[in-house]
């Protein structure tokens, strides 16, 4: 399927936002609309020349296998998220949908001569590489030092912001796009841990729970100290 730039939701937030409508159009010619169910992966480690792709709606999770068949959570990709490893002769890591997603694809050799084309585009990605390693090692410092409390705070503001349509206030309600074992798993908790820290962040007036995914924010700024904590 064709890409529909004109109706984009991501189009002013995603990495293409900084190309002219003429040096967009000539992009989108090379790419195809793809659409994910849950579950289903977009690339998996050491598939040679994945595709790269902008993420338009849904999420999507990057993870590893060890040894032990053992899944590891190591990112979410949100909404206007690129994906694609444009270095390296193979994929790294799996790419899965968590929830029904749509991406804009496009073959590695048509982002490699598009970056060579388009300056602008390559500094946007560059950019937002830059942002993913900053916040991949937010994570990984937020797993080793904060409480469970703020571990799990901390995600759930990152869900509110992810799922907001302005970056400058955080949405009022959204949907889980991980399970409970997919959130101790991305957080090195236990499920009961986990179930047990929701009721907490709820008692405290931080959230409300709608349903068995509904997440609404009562006070976004108690939920923002709470992140913020250490562990004792």
């Amino acid at each position: 399927m064709k890409l529909a730039c004109d109706t984009c939701p991501v189009r002013d937030s995603a990495a293409c936002s900084v190309l002219s409508e003429e040096e967009r159009a000539a992009l989108a010619a090379a790419g195809r609309t793809r659409v994910l169910e849950r579950g289903e992966m977009l690339f998996a480690a050491g598939d040679s020349e994945a595709a790269c792709a902008t993420l338009v709606s849904g999420a999507l999770k990057v993870s590893s296998v060890d040894q032990n068949g053992t899944e590891q959570i190591l990112a979410l990709v949100h909404p206007s998220g690129f994906i694609g490893e444009l270095f390296a002769p193979f994929a790294h890591h799996d790419v899965t949908a968590i929830t029904t997603s749509k991406l804009c694809t496009f073959a590695r050799g048509d982002i490699d001569r598009a970056i060579e084309t388009y300056p602008a585009l390559a500094r946007a990605l560059l950019r937002r590489a830059q942002e993913d390693l900053l916040a991949t090692r937010g994570l990984l410092e937020l797993t080793s030092n904060a409480s469970a409390e703020a571990r799990l705070a901390a995600l759930l503001h990152d869900f509110a912001a992810a799922a907001s349509d302005s970056p400058c206030h955080l949405a009022s309600a959204f949907d889980l796009p991980l399970t409970r074992g997919e959130i101790a798993n991305m957080l090195g908790l236990t499920i009961e841990t986990v179930s047990r820290k929701f009721g907490e962040l709820e008692a405290s007036g931080a959230i409300a729970r709608k349903g068995k995914r509904g997440i609404e924010l009562i006070d976004p700024a108690l939920l923002q100290t709470l992140s913020g904590r250490l562990s004792e």
